[in-house]
């Protein structure tokens, strides 16, 4: 028992402080869950992570919720208590924590957390919130929405990523990819090529990835991940780098545009070095660079990448220095929400203009790095028509458009016309794009 006789509840606390991380200061659950982990039981930690992992998937909806219980605008109130009546809002509603259990635990943490005097305004609220079960707010919300509207709000999506997705797939895939995102992402692990072997990884083989196995458990904790000799990568981002290393070019160095944190560097050094060729990393920001090189840090100096702290859009290499670039974007990350639950909120429809001026940038200095002949791979984490094939398209006067499927014959359904793109319904990945150009 706390001041008061106000009981502190160690995963009502944890879950507190890393969504205060994530709404104030941008970080993503995903990582925050693993710093603080360590400090909770395992009973406890499970609880903590569910109920930030849902409280971020479904914070959009929360908030319309919550806005419709008090009858003021969130802005209103100060945010710490926001993401307090969030956290109350998915016990009552999406987790099997009875109501008087929901609103006590609740409001002990608003009098710990924010003081006292919040105390009467979180439990008025929250007892407002628990009138309605989940499917009664979604009528409520629901009643001046369009079939798409509730399907978007039913499956925790904006509505605008909704759109975004029925561009490119039918009403029914669209209810199965939402519901894809909304699950846990099956833990992935790669082997770095020519360092280490599937089988060291234990868990599964991988479905796609020669290079992967999905393996439960702290991946600190396999040899081969602790030694630098594996990590941890979704299977998507092990498809595009392999489909990349697959592609015919000229003789010379391969590059990769973008990075950090280095996950695809790691696999590509080890296909580069396959084949006999050079690999040069590029990141713009020193901390990131740092990431890349300790991805990095089992391959011998003989084959080691060059890791560069450069602005790729003012690249420091001559044109033309690369038979081929991969060039893995910066973009909205709404290919990932399953790793990620809070970036469906966090971005807003006009962000998406914002990244494709940074885009069209990356794409244009890859295609100059490359000579004629060569190579280049544009890569998403994200299946926005805006940020895939209309940025491609915007180099059509210089590049062919490649066929990217034929480079990764045994991903079915993965077509996209000339493009590949994977989903996490069809091929349990993120939904990575992959357009595959080769320069005039």
């Amino acid at each position: 028992m706390s001041r008061k006789g106000r009981r502190q509840d160690p995963a009502r606390s944890a879950a507190f402080k890393i969504l205060r991380a994530v709404t104030a200061n941008g970080a993503y659950a995903n990582l925050e869950l693993a710093r603080q982990r360590g400090a909770l039981s395992s009973q406890d930690a499970g609880f903590a992570t569910e109920l930030v992992s849902g409280t971020c998937r479904a914070m959009g909806t929360y908030d319309q919720i919550l806005v419709a219980a008090s009858g003021r605008e969130l802005r209103t109130l100060q945010p710490a208590v926001v993401d307090i009546l969030r956290l109350g809002a998915h016990q009552l509603l999406n987790m099997r924590v009875p109501a008087h259990a929901a609103i006590s635990a609740t409001v002990d943490l608003a009098a710990l957390e924010v003081g006292e005097r919040l105390v009467g305004l979180v439990n008025a609220i929250l007892r407002k919130v628990a009138a309605r079960d989940w499917l009664g707010w979604l009528e409520v919300l629901g009643e001046n929405e369009d079939n798409l509207g509730r399907i978007a709000l039913a499956n925790y999506h904006p509505r605008w990523i909704a759109e975004a997705f029925l561009d490119l797939l039918p009403l029914g895939e669209l209810i199965e990819t939402f519901e894809a995102n909304n699950a846990p992402a099956k833990p992935t692990l790669v082997v770095r090529p020519g360092l280490a072997e599937v089988s060291e990884l234990g868990g599964e083989p991988a479905r796609f990835s020669p290079y992967g196995a999905y393996a439960d458990g702290d991946p600190a904790s396999i040899a081969a991940v602790a030694e630098g000799r594996a990590g941890v990568q979704d299977e998507g981002s092990q498809l595009v780098a392999l489909a990349f290393s697959r592609v015919e070019a000229p003789a010379g160095p391969w590059l990769d545009l973008c990075a950090g944190p280095g996950g695809k560097t790691a696999i590509l050094a080890g296909l580069a070095a396959q084949q006999g060729r050079r690999l040069v990393a590029a990141e713009r920001h020193a901390h990131r660079a740092e990431l890349v090189s300790s991805n990095l840090r089992a391959f011998p100096e003989a084959i080691s990448p060059t890791v560069l702290t450069a602005d790729s859009t003012r690249p420091p290499w001559a044109p033309g220095s690369f038979a081929a670039v991969l060039a893995d974007v910066p973009c909205t990350g709404l290919g990932a929400l399953r790793r990620r639950p809070e970036s469906r909120w966090r971005h807003q429809p006009g962000d998406v203009a914002t990244l494709n001026v940074l885009q069209r940038e990356l794409l244009a200095s890859a295609i100059n790095s490359v000579p004629s002949g060569g190579v280049v791979a544009y890569v998403t984490c994200s299946p926005h028509q805006a940020e895939t094939a209309a940025i491609v398209a915007g180099v059509a006067d210089q590049t062919d458009v490649l066929s990217a499927p034929e480079y990764l014959p045994e991903v079915p359904n993965a077509a996209l016309g000339d493009f590949v793109q994977l989903w996490p319904h069809r091929h349990g990945t993120d939904a990575m794009f992959l357009g595959l150009l080769r320069r005039r």
